[in-house]
């Protein structure tokens, strides 16, 4: 591990850009009944801690750049599989109903994939870069935007007596499915 290289990542433009599209789409096609007015606090703090670290370590530590290739790699590839997985979780959002069960069920076996799957792809590329701080961002982040999504869920699932129904395979088969 190391402290890093000041400099500019292009790996991590195309990481933040992989990120931040989706969420501005979003913000226009909320799912019906989201309400962060509850969310707590001090998630809250972590996640945007969390998120201004990532941001600032993955744009400014060339540490995350391939330079040849080393088995370190494999890190690199990794992370860059579950970018595109998160990509699309957010496909299966956008085509669906932009319902509730669209956002927080999970997308191929990963629970709360929209925290999940970036988080742990922004670990995975501190991993690469061998990057102590965006490491350490990441798990900050993790701490709250996890925690937010599962605090979101928990509240659903309080409100609707602990069960989301959602469609597994096409057709009319329906299934209950506890998160």
């Amino acid at each position: 591990m190391n402290l890093g290289h000041f400099g500019f990542s292009y790996i991590g433009l195309i990481y933040m850009i992989l990120l931040e599209v989706p969420n501005i789409l979003w913000a226009r096609r909320k799912p019906e009944g989201y309400d962060p007015s509850g969310e707590n606090k001090v998630l809250l703090a972590f996640e945007r801690i969390g998120q201004v670290l990532c941001t600032a370590t993955v744009l400014f530590f060339s540490d995350t750049n391939p330079k040849r290739v080393e088995p370190w790699l494999f890190w690199l590839i990794a992370s860059a599989l579950l970018m595109v997985l998160y990509e699309c979780y957010w496909l299966r959002y956008f085509r669906g109903g932009h319902t509730w069960e669209d956002f927080y069920r999970p997308f191929l076996g990963v629970p709360v994939p929209g925290a999940t799957l970036p988080v742990v792809a922004f670990l995975l590329l501190g991993i690469y870069g061998q990057l102590v701080w965006l490491i350490a961002a990441a798990v900050i982040l993790g701490v709250g935007h996890i925690g937010i999504h599962l605090q979101h869920i928990r509240n659903q699932n309080n409100q609707s007596l602990g069960t989301v129904e959602y469609r597994r395979k096409p057709g009319n088969e329906k299934e209950q499915d506890r998160f």
